[in-house]
């Protein structure tokens, strides 16, 4: 196994403690494993690209990604840190892609959805409102500020999913058409 699907295991092995420090309410633990995966995504990210990009790592890569924030989401409105309706846009859209994806798998034994740029945006600025608020925890001052931000964060997320509901219609079309024929 290659270095970068190590890096990305253990940044899923970082969550549970992430999920800990966040329901224990230790903002500055919460900080430090959330800022460690985003560090070892960044390097997992470079070393892949330089060495070898596998199966098993673009599978774990983003699935690491989405655990994470799906989990800081989830908890992040238990500490007034974003309004409960921006975490069900964004758990809710991630649930929304995995299923598509699995019925698509599941009726046509194929699935092809690259990832988008839209969606790399939408996953860029949540990690952002993730550690905006967690910081603004540990220092203050940042409530309003990540307020706006966490609307962005909906705006852009909701965006990106439609894109890829696009995409998936568009190529569940496409595997019906050739079914057909």
């Amino acid at each position: 196994m290659y270095l970068a699907n190590w890096l990305t295991i253990l940044r899923i092995v970082l969550i549970p403690f992430f999920v800990s420090a966040l329901l224990y309410q230790r903002m500055d633990w919460a900080l430090g494993y959330f800022l460690l995966a985003a560090v070892t995504d960044a390097l997992d990210g470079f070393v892949a690209r330089r060495t070898q990009i596998t199966a098993l790592g673009s599978f774990l890569d983003p699935t690491a990604d989405k655990l994470l924030l799906v989990s800081a989401f989830v908890l992040l409105p238990t500490i007034n840190g974003i309004p409960v309706w921006v975490a069900v846009v964004v758990v809710s859209r991630d649930v929304i892609i995995s299923l598509g994806c699995l019925i698509m798998y599941l009726t046509w034994g194929s699935v092809k959805i690259g990832v988008r740029s839209l969606g790399k945006l939408a996953t860029f600025i949540q990690s952002i409102c993730v550690a905006g608020v967690l910081l603004g925890e540990l220092v203050g001052g940042f409530g309003m500020v990540m307020l706006y931000f966490a609307y962005l964060v909906a705006a852009i997320t909701a965006a990106s999913g439609i894109d890829y509901i696009i995409i998936g219609i568009r190529q569940a079309n496409e595997l019906s058409a050739s079914g057909r024929e």
